[in-house]
């Protein structure tokens, strides 16, 4: 058994193809197959079950996968480690953050930390907080930054607690709850709110709240980026919670502090065991943040 034989099976498992994992392996099919074949002759057992339409995993296959992706990783790791052993960090950094990330210009550290670290490929994307938990804890991803609601359990990943935010809500100049005094939740019953998607991180802060509060709530809107939040609310159709610096970059809506206003807690998360590219960023957070806490 080799690496190539375990770069090969893994490809095949994660496109479900064996074409398409030749195509990513840049090598002929014929020599996948090959390699997958002596492979399963050493192991002694079948990895895929094979049919004109997809290619799965035996349940002897899904052991291999378990076990040979945390290998693979660590052994493509070796020479990582052994650099930053000796002073240089390079390697791949995979960064994911948030579309409402308030607390900080990721762009800004990233320049910086391109300037320490040339050597490193950084790569970043934008998601919702659970799909960036759940790639930081699978380690697809190296570091993420997240926005939850106060209760939620952060398992399997390490993490640093950014800030907390209040929400406010967010009305059309011409809202007659713009000259309510000591607006709560209670005064958005029965209001269209526009809101994230249920069961996601950003949409509990709000169903948490709400329902703490005892106060019904009706979400029309459904949407996957903060700043439709601001398009629906300019045009009168709904009523917006958003955290309060998002609230203060909108522009021709009104802006309402709430009684009993929701909150969320921002993080930045990253894998228990991180490469050395991701302990570097991880130390350059660690010093922007006690820099910012001194001044």
């Amino acid at each position: 058994m080799n690496l190539k034989q375990i770069e090969y099976a893994l490809a095949v498992a994660d496109t479900g193809s064996f074409t398409r994992a030749a195509e990513r392996c840049h090598v002929v099919q014929s020599a996948l197959s090959h390699q997958i074949a002596k492979l399963e002759e050493t192991l002694g057992a079948s990895l895929f079950e094979r049919s004109s339409r997809r290619v799965r995993l035996t349940p002897a296959g899904e052991a291999f996968v378990q076990s040979a992706v945390p290998a693979l990783e660590a052994t493509r790791r070796i020479a990582d480690d052994v650099a930053a052993a000796c002073g240089v960090v390079r390697g791949q950094l995979s960064i994911g953050e948030i579309t409402s990330l308030t607390e900080l210009d990721l762009v800004d550290l990233l320049a910086g930390f391109h300037r320490q670290h040339p050597q490193v490929d950084i790569r970043w994307m934008m998601a919702k907080s659970e799909l960036l938990i759940a790639d930081v804890r699978e380690r697809r991803l190296d570091v993420g930054f997240i926005g939850v609601w106060p209760g939620e359990q952060l398992a399997g990943v390490d993490y640093r607690l950014l800030a907390e935010e209040e929400l406010v809500a967010v009305l059309p100049p011409e809202h007659p709850l713009t000259r309510v005094d000591g607006l709560t939740l209670a005064d958005l019953e029965g209001q269209p709110l526009v809101d994230f998607p249920a069961g996601t991180g950003a949409r509990r802060q709000t169903d948490e709240a709400f329902a703490a509060a005892g106060v019904r709530h009706r979400v029309q809107f459904e949407v996957s980026n903060i700043r439709l939040v601001e398009k629906f609310v300019q045009r009168a159709l709904a009523v917006g919670l958003v955290p309060a610096r998002i609230a203060g970059s909108f522009s021709a809506v009104a802006t309402a502090t709430l009684g009993d206003a929701p909150r969320r807690h921002l993080y930045v998360i990253w894998s228990k065991s991180p490469t050395p590219a991701a302990k570097a960023f991880v130390r350059m957070i660690e010093q922007y943040l006690a820099s910012r806490d001194g001044s």
